[in-house]
């Protein structure tokens, strides 16, 4: 038997009328039959299938149409066209005040949302001291909600929404409000939410929390889904097309993208959905080639496996096959999932490459350890022109991921730890006369 479908979404499109003046809106009225509005198209032909106990995470950027997909999805906003299927209770935060009314005690907006939500009296009473105990506002919970910070609000609402039983959970950037403590409450809850089989829909521009909580993204662009893939490979299209719209040379920047055969390039990138063979991609110039990465360890021996505190040299061989004024080089370490364990550059660590004359290569090293967890991981390579202010870059040369794998083992001689980095703590103790 296949899995069951949470939320269905059939050729979705969502229209909006805008006006130049507000006295065209006016004369539409009054002469009907002429539209005075230009129609702008929010979503387009939007199809989607979400599998009952899915993490999905949506990302794009502002006025991409991820607000409004959950907004359609939550039934909070009627499509245009297209039809909409959702199996199952679903509690939604999206922006900042929906669901609340103002003039209510947060005691009251429990009750009323739960009533909404389609809890029974009884039922959200017996939830009450839990919703109340995770929000932790104290006795402004029975204060009208209108008099909340946005950090108390927020509070309310998401103990609200993970309090209900929800079969569907919906979250629009809401947990970037909160502080670090419950931030990391609200991520706990999501978890044990996936746990019970709840679908997470999870629209976030903090590529971290989609690699923790999601194991599937979406990229929203104009309107449609670019790509419907895994966390990693749908964040690494949406920060190499950021770099491409930073670049004083946009227009000279291909975002190439890799299926996983023969590093074959995709080349339907203007078609409404990237084929989800994508496995790799990358921005590269004609300027600037990536002839090889090696690693290497401290006695220079050319390795692909390292053992965890031990000293890695990564070295870089770049052709340049024309002048470049002020040149950076960078590196990024990512595990299995995508993450990022670590990541800098040559303008970071103020140090100067200084300028390259036309067909001049060059070996570029970086040499440190690796107090890194045993596992896998992937480098990721940058090359860029003209620094400035905290790491950015006036132009992207290179931008290529995976361009080698390392294997981390565990150092036996090193004390048990769990985490992502080894701090390698010292310990003393001393008595005290009281």
């Amino acid at each position: 038997m296949g899995e069951e479908v949470a939320i269905s979404l059939k050729n979705i499109s969502k229209c909006y009328k805008r006006y130049a003046r507000p006295v065209d809106r006016l004369k539409e009225i009054l002469l009907p039959g002429k539209s005075y509005a230009q129609d702008f198209w929010a979503l387009k032909d939007i199809n989607l299938e979400i599998n009952q106990g899915e993490t999905v995470g949506i990302i794009g950027q502002n006025g991409s149409g991820k607000s409004t997909l959950l907004q359609v999805i939550a039934r909070t906003l009627t499509p245009t066209t297209g039809e909409v299927f959702v199996n199952g209770r679903v509690s939604a935060l999206l922006e900042l005040g929906s669901g609340f009314n103002p003039e209510f005690t947060g005691r009251q907006n429990v009750f009323f949302n739960g009533r909404i939500l389609g809890l029974s009296k009884e039922e959200i009473a017996a939830k009450y001291d839990d919703i109340a105990a995770f929000a932790e506002i104290g006795e402004f919970i029975d204060q009208p909600v209108k008099t909340y910070s946005s950090g108390m609000f927020v509070r309310l609402a998401f103990a609200v929404a993970v309090n209900v039983n929800p079969e569907i959970l919906i979250v629009d950037e809401a947990l970037a409000v909160g502080d670090i403590f419950f931030q990391q409450k609200c991520f706990e809850a999501i978890k044990n939410l996936k746990d019970l089989g709840t679908s997470l829909l999870f629209v976030s521009h903090d590529s971290t929390a989609v690699y923790k909580l999601c194991q599937r993204a979406l990229l929203i662009e104009t309107g449609q889904i670019l790509l419907d893939s895994k966390p990693k490979t749908v964040i690494d299209l949406y920060e190499a097309k950021l770099l491409k719209q930073k670049d004083v040379e946009s227009e000279k920047i291909e975002v190439q993208m890799f299926s996983d055969l023969n590093n074959e390039i995709i080349k339907n990138q203007n078609s409404s959905t990237i084929s989800t063979d994508l496995k790799e991609v990358s921005i590269n110039v004609s300027d600037v080639y990536v002839e090889y990465v090696k690693f290497l360890d401290i006695k220079n021996k050319e390795v692909d496996v390292l053992i965890s505190e031990h000293t890695l040299k990564i070295i870089v061989g770049l052709s340049f096959l024309k002048c470049f004024e002020d040149p950076h080089i960078g590196f990024k370490i990512r595990d299995i999932k995508g993450e990022v364990i670590f990541e800098t550059n040559t303008y970071c660590m103020k140090e100067s490459i200084g300028k390259v004359e036309e067909n001049d290569f060059y070996e570029f090293c970086f040499e440190f350890q690796i107090p890194i967890l045993a596992g896998e991981y992937s480098i990721s390579i940058g090359v860029s022109e003209i620094g400035y202010g905290e790491g950015s870059f006036k132009r992207t040369l290179v931008y290529s991921h995976n361009v080698a794998k390392l294997k981390i083992l565990s150092n036996k001689d090193s004390i048990l730890w769990s985490g992502i980095v080894n701090l390698k703590p010292s310990f003393y103790k001393r008595k005290v006369s009281v």
